[in-house]
């Protein structure tokens, strides 16, 4: 009896998880699927599929079929804002939660996009300003062994950021100890952030951004940095791959 594709699914699903196929690789192309279990072509595309509605492969053009990671990063609560990994240190925030998963990383992971843009609402509620006022906009999409984890955009007053290293477009964080080293470096040290989440379904270019399977929903998240005075200095908005991630949080139980 011909094997079907589910069943195929099944082999290749428990080879994944084996580590015959190890995360950030691919799958053997499809026609060498099929002629290594004696199934046609549209059974191995049925298969692969099923795996990437689990969300355990992603079809990437001119790569193939890459392996998702399997383990989700931890997401660092306060902890990967600790001001001892900026101040004295250069351990950006994203890094922090590479390092205590295990995870290595680069400055390259992390691309950057840079421009002076309008104020949305939220933007302009964040750091007291007038709707439309003028902000730059420093937006990142970030990586993992060449796959999209999350985005992360954030905003700050012209004339907090303005010919500091948060408007160079370089790839990459925002120098040694990143937007925050930079923020302290001008007199706006950051001190209290506040933290928003909610889940949603993507957006088609949400989707295509981060090459979610199908089905798969994304964390939005929303944050206000402000200094010892109350000042706010940045807001920004994540869109974080809702399988990638999970989120950990340690602190002192209120009186």
């Amino acid at each position: 009896m011909r094997m079907g594709y589910r069943e195929l699914a099944d082999l290749l699903r428990d080879a994944i998880r084996r580590g015959d196929y190890p995360e950030g690789g691919t799958l053997p192309k499809q026609n060498e699927i099929a002629a290594a279990h004696g199934v046609n072509i549209n059974t191995v595309r049925q298969a692969v599929r099923v795996l990437e509605a689990e969300g355990l492969v992603t079809p990437v053009r001119r790569r193939g079929t890459v392996i998702r990671p399997q383990l989700p990063m931890k997401r660092l609560g306060a902890e990967r804002y600790a001001k001892s990994k900026w101040k004295t240190g250069d351990l950006v925030a994203f890094a922090a939660d590479r390092e205590a998963t295990g995870r290595p990383w680069t400055p390259g992971d992390q691309t950057n996009n840079v421009r002076l843009t309008e104020a949305d609402r939220d933007t302009a509620d964040a750091l007291h300003l007038p709707p439309g006022a003028s902000v730059y906009e420093r937006a990142r999409l970030v990586k993992e062994a060449g796959v999209p984890t999350h985005t992360l955009t954030s905003y700050y007053r012209p004339e907090d950021v303005e010919g500091s290293p948060l408007v160079d477009a370089t790839a990459g964080p925002a120098g040694r100890g990143g937007g925050f080293a930079v923020l302290t470096s001008r007199g706006l040290e950051p001190d209290r952030i506040t933290e928003t989440l909610h889940a949603r379904m993507p957006t088609p270019d949400e989707a295509k951004e981060l090459q979610l399977p199908a089905g798969e929903p994304v964390v939005i998240l929303h944050r206000t940095t402000v200094t010892s005075s109350g000042r706010p200095v940045e807001f920004a908005r994540g869109v974080h791959a809702a399988s990638r991630f999970t989120w950990s949080y340690s602190f002192p139980i209120p009186d």
